[in-house]
């Protein structure tokens, strides 16, 4: 129904699939390349995996998680037609990497692990913020699907992985120079749709090292940074200059009037249309 594929996002792919069952199936999937993650959002029905030659059996419903790590093969088997509606996620195991070792992590010394049908809420509600952006047609942009694609890794890094150790990066600090580096950088191209990496790149540091060095530094992730700069640049467009609103979006960065709005008055309590008619 949705899908990512044809926006390119970064190391992560995202689907809303939904297709009706006329009857029960059964199915044994290959080994696959990347992590696997299918969350569950129709009416709950059963399901049965086998993995290490043991089957196992349980109602899935909305909230639940399913985890199949890459190189792994899978058998599936539903004993009863319904309509199976989820949300796929395929992230590649390089970009599980990158943020494990800006986390401190050791790629070596860490699996993600097979779960089946484990309620998680928290889960659910990332990967939520996925399926609506995907339904807005990517209105927030890359830098915020990276934002959230670092926050998705990290929790399963902590929640369906071998690891144990507490993930932190408290060694490592961006200097002031850096960190005015990558300001300037935001506010010369805040009309682009900025990327982590290419913010990153500015001061040669990998971007999920950056995002956590920087919401160190200045107390607000890179994404949350640059919608904040972008408002208060629209805030003074808005003040100075006869340009319209629509104009005034697209000239900070912003996909649209609609989107303007929406982040303008989350920060400040108005809509640019109340800002323009003071006198």
């Amino acid at each position: 129904m949705l899908s990512s594929r044809q926006v390119g996002w970064n190391g992560i792919l995202v689907e809303h699939c939904e297709s009706p069952l006329a009857s029960s199936f059964e199915m044994e999937l290959p080994a696959v390349s990347d992590h696997w993650l299918n969350l569950p959002m129709g009416r709950p029905s059963s399901l049965i995996q086998k993995r290490d030659n043991v089957k196992h059996d349980s109602i899935v419903q909305k909230g639940d998680a399913i985890v199949i790590p890459a190189g792994q093969p899978s058998y599936w088997y539903r004993h009863e037609a319904s309509i199976c509606s989820a949300l796929h996620i395929c992230l590649e195991p390089k970009l599980i990497e990158q943020i494990a070792q800006a986390s401190e992590i050791d790629p070596l010394q860490f699996n993600l692990v097979n779960c089946f049908c484990k309620q998680d809420l928290q889960l659910h509600n990332i990967a939520m913020l996925f399926l609506a952006e995907l339904r807005s047609d990517c209105i927030m942009g890359r830098l915020y699907v990276e934002s959230l694609t670092q926050i998705l890794v990290i929790h399963l890094l902590r929640h369906y992985s071998s690891v144990t150790q507490t993930i932190t990066s408290e060694k490592q600090s961006l200097n002031r120079t850096q960190l005015q580096q990558a300001i300037d950088y935001i506010h010369t191209y805040l009309d682009r749709d900025l990327s982590l990496g290419e913010i990153a790149e500015v001061v040669n540091i990998s971007p999920t090292y950056f995002a956590s060095l920087f919401k160190r530094a200045i107390g607000t992730s890179p994404h949350q940074y640059v919608i904040q700069q972008r408002v208060q640049q629209a805030k003074l467009l808005l003040s100075k200059t006869d340009l319209a609103i629509a104009d005034i979006a697209l000239q900070v960065g912003f996909s649209s009037q609609s989107h303007l709005t929406q982040q303008f008055k989350r920060l400040t309590g108005v809509t640019p249309k109340q800002v323009r008619a003071l006198p």
